[in-house]
């Protein structure tokens, strides 16, 4: 049995450790990629457990096995993650800030410049198990790998659990983002990086008439998966972040035909390049927000070779209306990046991205507020973050007593404390290219919510009422006496 800590080498090793935990049902009947196999695991996710891990061994019209549901749960989460708890992921950074030393460069840039950190830097090896099988050409067929349609108006099948590898033309500094995949044939995908993603930045910055090398990694150990989605800035490499938390080096390989490096120990590697003249109708695509992003152009991804493990496995996810299983990569960012928001923002106690807002659609923060004006400060810091914070359409903040885990709480603490006159924020800018609510592509406005108590200094001169509470004295002596005539059991009174 695998511990508590303990980080995986590749998929394989996570899948089997769902098996012996229990947490793994293979199915054998015969499944098909187009909506039963996401109807099945939409199923799965939706119940109260979130359901267990699914491997799907007998897919029409593939020999691969399918995973899905893999991250369903906050304990399958951390165990990918090697950690007992999310809340651990925030306790490994907070560990390395104590070394920092006040002065220049931003906290996550100085927290992966430490010299004791020189054994996470991502480290090469000339062979690897993602190359064991090379197809090239014509013998390349993604119509071969299992990849599913999610929803009744998807434009196709998509890969949608994909490490997108490029490299900046000019630095040459790599960058690796999530990015869905529309199939469209036996060679060609569309490339769905939206205008403010680094695989997107990478493009402009290459000649209009050049082909940028592209590839894509799929089914890598889990820890290197989640950096896919992680929301760091462009000249920190997400695989420096995966060396950190899995606390040693990924193993990372030279493509055998693209200047780009793999993680070695991937179950498939598609490798190709975008052509940036060329754009072709990708979507509808039924997306994380609930509702199906319209067909817009996006760049097209040509597959000139696919090289793979013997017998790989494909891992897929699917995403749509909450709650889903990409919500534990989203409460993995928010637990990992806690202490670094704290780093620049110290009057932060917590925050909470819920999943009802699909990540960027709602945050709830949590200040020691100590002078006016000092929530509406936060806001502005918040979308001020780059990548980040800076799409997020709806801010609340309370004040420190209030536990933003707890949305009923900060729904009724907003509720009471909410003035529109005087709370209400409303701040226009870039919103994230999903967004439909905006009245154009790309931009509108977001709204801030300061709910913390107010005093005279914001012009509040009434007094503040007193929250009803019932005396911690009375609570004492109430479970004294019930424990006293033996009736603790009957109402918990701790």
């Amino acid at each position: 049995m695998r511990t508590c800590g303990a980080v995986y080498a590749n998929l394989r090793e996570f899948v089997d450790d769902m098996r012996r935990r229990g947490e793994l049902i293979e199915v054998s009947a015969p499944v098909d990629p187009k909506l039963e196999i996401a109807e099945i695991a939409d199923r799965c996710v939706k119940s109260q457990s979130g359901g267990p891990a699914l491997m799907f061994t007998a897919v029409r019209g593939s020999t691969m096995p399918v995973l899905i549901n893999a991250l369903a749960t906050r304990g399958r989460m951390s165990a990918a993650l090697g950690v007992g708890d999310l809340d651990e992921l925030g306790d490994k950074v907070r560990h390395i800030l104590k070394t920092l030393q006040p002065g220049g460069g931003s906290a996550l840039s100085k927290l992966f410049e430490l010299k004791d950190l020189a054994g996470i830097m991502p480290k090469t090896v000339r062979s690897a198990p993602c190359q064991e099988v090379v197809l090239e050409s014509d013998a390349v067929d993604l119509t071969s790998l299992p990849v599913i349609t999610s929803w009744p108006q998807d434009g196709g099948p998509f890969i949608t659990l994909p490490l997108v590898f490029t490299k900046h033309p000019q630095t040459g500094s790599q960058n690796v983002g999530m990015y869905r995949m529309q199939v469209y044939d036996r060679d060609t995908t569309g490339m769905h990086w939206q205008r403010h993603k680094h695989g997107r930045e990478h493009q402009d910055a290459s000649k209009r008439d050049a082909r940028m090398p592209v590839a894509v990694a799929i089914g890598t150990e889990p820890i290197v998966t989640y950096t896919g989605s992680a929301p760091l800035p462009a000249n920190v490499d997400e695989m420096l972040l995966a060396g950190f938390l899995r606390g040693k080096a990924v193993p990372m390989v030279a493509c055998k035909t693209v200047d780009l490096q793999v993680p070695a120990e991937a179950e498939i590697v598609l490798e190709g390049y975008v052509d940036n003249a060329e754009l072709r109708i990708e979507g509808p695509f039924g997306d994380h927000t609930g509702v199906y992003t319209p067909p817009e152009p996006f760049p097209v991804f040509h597959v000139t070779c696919m090289t793979q493990r013997r017998s790989p496995i494909y891992w897929t996810t699917i995403v749509g209306k909450p709650p889903m299983e990409d919500q534990w990569l989203g409460k993995a960012t928010e637990r990992l990046f806690l202490p670094l928001l704290q780093q620049m923002l110290p009057e932060i106690v917590d925050y909470n991205l819920p999943v009802e807002g699909g990540f960027q659609n709602l945050v709830l923060v949590s200040v020691r507020k100590r002078y006016p004006g000092q929530a509406k400060k936060v806001m502005y810091a918040l979308w001020g973050l780059g990548h980040m914070m800076m799409l997020t359409r709806n801010i609340v903040v309370v004040d420190d007593d209030v536990d933003v885990q707890n949305v009923r709480d900060v729904a009724w603490t907003a509720l009471n404390n909410v003035d529109a006159g005087r709370d209400l924020v409303f701040a226009p800018g870039p919103v994230d290219h999903l967004d439909h609510a905006g009245p154009m592509p790309l931009l509108g406005t977001r709204l801030g919510i300061d709910a913390t108590r107010k005093g005279p200094e914001e012009g509040y001169t009434r007094g503040w009422p007193e929250t009803v509470v019932m005396s911690q004295s009375v609570k004492d002596e109430v479970a004294r006496r019930w424990t006293e005539f033996g009736l603790a059991g009957v109402v918990d009174l701790r």
